[in-house]
């Protein structure tokens, strides 16, 4: 508290402290005089400023040298006046400013400033700064006349010199702060007088004669020495803009007129430093700021401070908002700057870009200002020529920000990108860089080795993983040859929606269209273009600053997806060499028909099946066959696009799709058989489909029309039994009354093209008798609730047809429902004998719903699936001899899954057995390798009775079994091939196999635990997995896919096998490293207990 409140006390005691400094002009005088002030409040002090602030001013203007340290006292003296105090008049405000200007200045005045103390300096730099907010109202225009511009730029010189020159960081930033004072934009929470338009615009005048001095000052400053810090450079971003936006203001220059006079001056010298702000002042100085605004836009955004960055874009929006016609040529410097930033790796930044796009659309700076769209189109058209350059030159973080300069660009063009588009020279050049930009990498031989084996394991629905993944747009990682970030390839995706989404969608089209048919090397890029551009137009995964003008009708659309999907699954671009593996070798294959080249060499229509002409090249290159792969899969993507776009009117294209599609998702490459799918899976969210299985049945009648019109053509049209396949594969059991008949025309063209035809028709057969086992026969052990109602709803339909047929009471159903299941129960926990068990499976009647007698001789008929397993099994009879071991080992397969269909209908599969097993004798005696172990995977075993342990079959499996484990040990076999053994020989580990067999089964995995314990571990859990718990607390649980299930009839002797395999780590891991002996196989009975 202030003792001294009245002016006359005041001046009471600071008169002696004043006639003492003014006498003597010491450092201790000042301090005394300094201390006197603390005890004077400011109420009085404001009464005697000019008289306190006199001794001190005296001081500074004595003639000769002084102290710094007196120096630097008197002006820390003055700034504590003038911060408890206010500058009310004119002449003491621009006296103190000069005086305190001069304390900076050498005495030469020849190198501004002087070479005096960093101390001394900022003290001086915050003087000027604390004066120029003490100023008292309209007092502080008076320093804004153009009488004082002497003044002023001998303070901005002075200042500038101190931002550049000076090493220490404080005084950087204290006279880049002065300086922004200076020009009346201080930032800072204190008050401030605003400026009217008047009073604006004279600022304006007189700092006009300083812009480029400041521009180009401030410019070396920001690109300076990273060293210096980065509050430094944001100081110096933020001080050029408001002072080229002081200067250059739009507002400002549109009241400006060529023949307005200059502010009159009354001295000749003066009249020389006003600067008249006419049009050709404008566009020079235009020109010249356009170069520095490059120069800094460049530096600053590649400045690893996030806070630099943020700036540059403050400065953009800036300079946008108020300058964005009289610096047109800036602007492309601007907004690439701007748009190069909309993915900066800081969120602030990148937000605030995304703020200031949408503000800068929403004022329509660009699209309602044709200068700015000519300049954006010219920097586009030299961005898009640039761009394959770039993308061969530049890493991706470079190429990332290319493409984000191209993306914004055209979102900020919005519908004037119509005006690049018109443009012939500007599209070619923009689709010829995309097609470069997005050209595959075709050199991975994996595309082609990756196939899709066998049936098992893949009827049905496609996992969640794959529906989730789907579901959210995602397709199929592509390996680009220019970049390997995917986060190029989402911007490019952007690029294309957008042009889609403003741009015009026939001409766009039409242009693309030319470029997928005019050259192979452009069909991938150009089909990829094509699927993002019918997205975007449909307003769908774009991200855009405004909306358009127009909408694109539904109705246009669907004609546009036609046209394209005419243009797609045109035989030349559908049916494409993926592999050189025929029908079994190339000489069986007769050549009927072929299609139009679709690669240069030869490649003709056909994957697994495929057609070649005499002169056509028979052995097409691994990157021409990865190039076709490619193609389809961009293509069945562009389908499921198409159908997304569409929704429920994409119903309207399925007769002229779904076929087609279907024949991939048959295709034997792995990668087109899931693109396949998942297509599938996309039409059936935009068709309103509940599952694929209700897509295949609601569509199933032009489907299989289709296909027996195409059974009548094989030679001409081989994929047929794909469709088939596949329809199989992805259904239910309620398909089967629609497809019995096409059934009927396979099994028809099989016996008539069994000579070239038969590798084909057996996948197709191997299909549908796998899709058999899984929808009607329910394993015990293994009962699912699915299949029972799908057998219930069989049987419920087989009884509605046959005429006279007995209904079995419901008190009966329910008791022989417990009883059935409590038998297999215990069969599932091992506790009956095997010789009691299958001799009560032999008693047990075959639950068929069939039970009347209607046959000529008193038979049984078969139910629908049986009879159909029955004729397969036939036709694979006289197949088992065949030339070919694929066919033999596809025939083999079929086998295994017929004689599980009709392993309840003992008086068919006997018969049928007995035709079979001689020529089963022979494959596995007499065959290769691989037919052999096929052959031994047969499960009739399983299902056999008392005197099957009798028979050479049992002897065989017995004899085999016994060897294979040693055998395996011996040649030590990789993880592969053991998984191969153990998946053939899991079967007979089952209960209800015969005890010699599980016996010899359990030797076989015992031998494989001393091979590669893991993975023998691995496979064990995935059949009966045991519970894990982890070792520590602070480990999750490990769940596998089979946990917590219930006993299977693999149950006891996989445990027994796992209860062995963790003794045995036990024992290993107590003798330790050294004394652990070599591990060996413990007979049958130590190791089951």
């Amino acid at each position: 508290m202030a003792v001294f409140d009245t002016p006359k006390e005041a001046f009471g005691i600071l008169r002696p402290a004043c006639v003492q400094l003014t006498k003597v002009q010491t450092t201790e005088n000042v301090e005394r005089l300094q201390a006197q002030l603390q005890v004077v409040s400011d109420s009085a002090l404001q009464e005697l400023q000019e008289y306190v602030l006199f001794p001190l001013r005296f001081t500074l203007k004595t003639p000769g040298p002084k102290r710094e340290s007196l120096v630097q006292s008197v002006v820390q003296c003055i700034t504590s006046i003038l911060s408890t105090t206010c500058v009310k008049k004119q002449d003491l405000l621009q006296e103190l400013f000069s005086e305190l200007c001069l304390c900076l200045s050498s005495p030469s005045g020849l190198q501004p400033p002087a070479p005096l103390s960093e101390e001394l300096k900022l003290t001086v730099i915050q003087a000027l700064n604390v004066l120029m907010h003490s100023a008292y109202g309209d007092i502080i225009l008076t320093l804004y006349q153009p009488s004082t511009l002497p003044h002023l730029g001998f303070a901005v010189s002075l200042l500038l010199a101190l931002a550049e020159q000076e090493k220490a960081k404080q005084i950087k930033l204290a006279a880049l702060k002065c300086l922004q004072v200076l020009i009346l934009q201080c930032d800072c929470p204190e008050h401030h007088r605003l400026l009217d338009t008047v009073e604006t615009r004279q600022c304006g005048n007189l700092f006009a004669s300083f812009l480029p001095g400041i521009s180009i000052a401030l410019s070396r400053v920001i690109t300076g020495d990273i060293k210096q810090g980065h509050m430094v450079t944001v100081s110096a971003i933020k001080l050029f803009y408001h002072t080229v936006s002081l200067v250059m203001a739009d507002e400002q220059l549109a009241t400006i007129t060529k023949d307005e006079e200059k502010p009159s001056v009354e001295q000749s010298r003066l009249s020389e430093l006003v600067v008249h702000r006419g049009p050709d002042w404008v566009k020079i100085t235009a020109d010249k700021l356009s170069l520095l605004i490059h120069k800094i836009a460049e530096f600053a955004s590649l400045h690893p401070h996030w806070k630099v960055r943020m700036e540059l874009v403050e400065l953009v929006h800036h300079l946008m908002l108020k300058c964005s016609l009289s610096l047109v040529e800036s602007v492309g410097h601007l907004l690439k700057a701007l748009v190069g930033l909309v993915n900066d790796e800081s969120n602030e930044v990148q937000s605030k870009c995304h703020e200031i796009l949408r503000s800068i659309a929403e004022l329509r700076t660009v699209a309602e200002n044709r200068a700015l769209a000519d300049i954006l189109s010219e920097n586009l058209h030299s961005l898009a020529t640039a761009l394959p350059r770039l993308m061969n030159s530049q890493d991706d973080q470079g190429k990332f920000s290319t493409l984000s300069l191209l993306l914004g660009s055209l979102k900020l063009l919005g519908p004037k990108v119509n005006i690049v588009l018109n443009s012939a020279a500007h599209l070619q050049r923009l689709s010829k860089a995309l097609m470069q930009v997005l050209e595959l990498d075709v050199a991975d031989v994996k595309i082609v080795e990756e196939r899709r084996w066998g049936p098992e394991g893949s009827l049905g629905e496609p996992s969640d993983s794959l529906q989730h993944g789907l579901r959210e747009g995602k397709c199929q990682k592509k390996h680009f040859r220019f970049f390997i970030d995917e986060r190029i390839f989402l911007l490019i995706q952007q690029v294309c929606r957008v042009l889609g989404y403003y741009g015009n969608l026939y001409l766009l089209v039409d242009h693309f269209m030319g470029l997928y048919s005019e050259s192979v090397v452009y069909r991938k890029q150009a089909a990829m273009v094509l699927n993002e551009l019918i997205t975007g137009a449909a307003g769908l995964g774009v991200d855009v600053l405004h909306k358009r003008e127009t909408t694109v009708s539904t109705e246009d659309l669907k004609g546009t997806i036609t046209s394209i999907l005419e243009e797609y699954t045109d035989q030349a671009n559908w049916y494409l060499t993926t592999s050189i593996d025929t029908e079994g070798t190339s000489d069986e294959l007769t050549v009927k028909y072929s299609r139009a080249h679709a690669i240069p060499g030869g490649a003709h229509s056909s994957s697994l099946i495929s057609s070649f002409s005499p002169s056509s090249d028979p052995c097409p290159t691994i990157r021409s066959m990865n190039s076709n792969i490619w193609q389809i899969c961009i293509q069945l993507e562009g389908v499921g696009c198409f159908a997304y776009v569409l929704g429920k009117e994409f119903r309207m294209l399925l007769a002229s799709v779904l076929y087609p599609v279907l024949e991939k998702a048959g295709d034997s490459t792995l990668l087109i058989s899931q693109t396949a799918i998942g297509t599938m899976v996309d039409v059936c969210h935009a068709c309103g489909y509940d599952s694929m299985q209700n897509l295949i049945n609601a569509n199933s009648d032009y489907l299989v029309n289709g296909i027996s019109l195409n059974l009548r053509r094989v030679a001409h049209q081989p994929h047929a039994s794909r469709v088939l396949e596949a329809m199989l594969r992805h259904s239910d059991a309620s398909l089967l009354p629609l497809v019995e008949d096409v059934i009927r025309d396979v099994l028809s063209a099989l016996d008539q093209f069994y000579d070239d035809r038969a590798s084909s028709f057996l996948g197709v057969l191997s299909t549908l008798v796998a899709a058999l086992v899984q929808w009607f026969v329910v394993v015990k052990g293994k009962e699912h609730p699915q299949e029972q109602n799908i057998e219930q709803q069989s049987s419920t339909s087989c009884q509605k047809r046959g005429k006279g047929s007995v209904i079995t009471p419901m008190v009966q159903e329910v008791e022989q429902f417990f009883l059935d299941y409590i038998k297999q129960k215990q069969i599932a926990e091992g506790n009956l004998p095997a010789m009691e068990e299958e001799e009560e499976e032999v008693q047990v009647p075959p639950p068929e719903p069939e039970m009347n007698d209607t046959g000529a001789e008193g038979e049984t008929p078969l139910p629908a699936h049986a009879q159909i397993a029955k004729d397969v099994m036939e036709r694979c009879i006289h197949l088992l001899s065949d030339k070919s071991l694929r066919v033999r080992l596809k025939v083999l397969d079929v086998l295994e899954f017929c004689v599980t269909v009709l392993h309840l209908h003992e008086n068919h599969l006997l018969p049928m057995a007995h035709r079979a097993w001689p020529v089963l004798v022979t494959r596995l005696i007499n065959d290769d390798p691989l037919a052999v172990l096929r052959a031994f995977k047969a499960p009739v075993s399983a299902r056999a009775g008392p005197v099957y342990s009798h028979t050479l079959a049992f002897k065989l499996q017995l004899a085999v079994l016994q060897g294979l484990g040693s055998l395996c040990e011996k040649l030590d076999l990789g993880e592969s091939d053991l998984n191969k053994v153990a998946d053939t020989c899991v079967i007979y580990l089952s209960a209800k196999q015969p005890v010699k067999l599980q016996e010899a089964a359990r030797s076989v995995f015992l031998h494989l635990m001393c091979v590669d314990p893991d993975a023998t571990w691995l496979f064990l859990n995935e059949i009966c997995p045991l519970p894990c718990e982890p070792p520590h607390p602070s480990l999750h649980p490990v769940k596998l896919g089979r946990m917590g299930r219930q006993r299977t009839e693999f149950t006891d002797n996989v445990l027994g096998l796992l209860g062995e395999l963790q003794r045995r780590e036990t024992a290993a891991f107590q003798a330790g490293p050294q004394e652990a002996p070599e591990p060996q196989p413990p007979s049958l009975t130590e190791a089951l207990g």
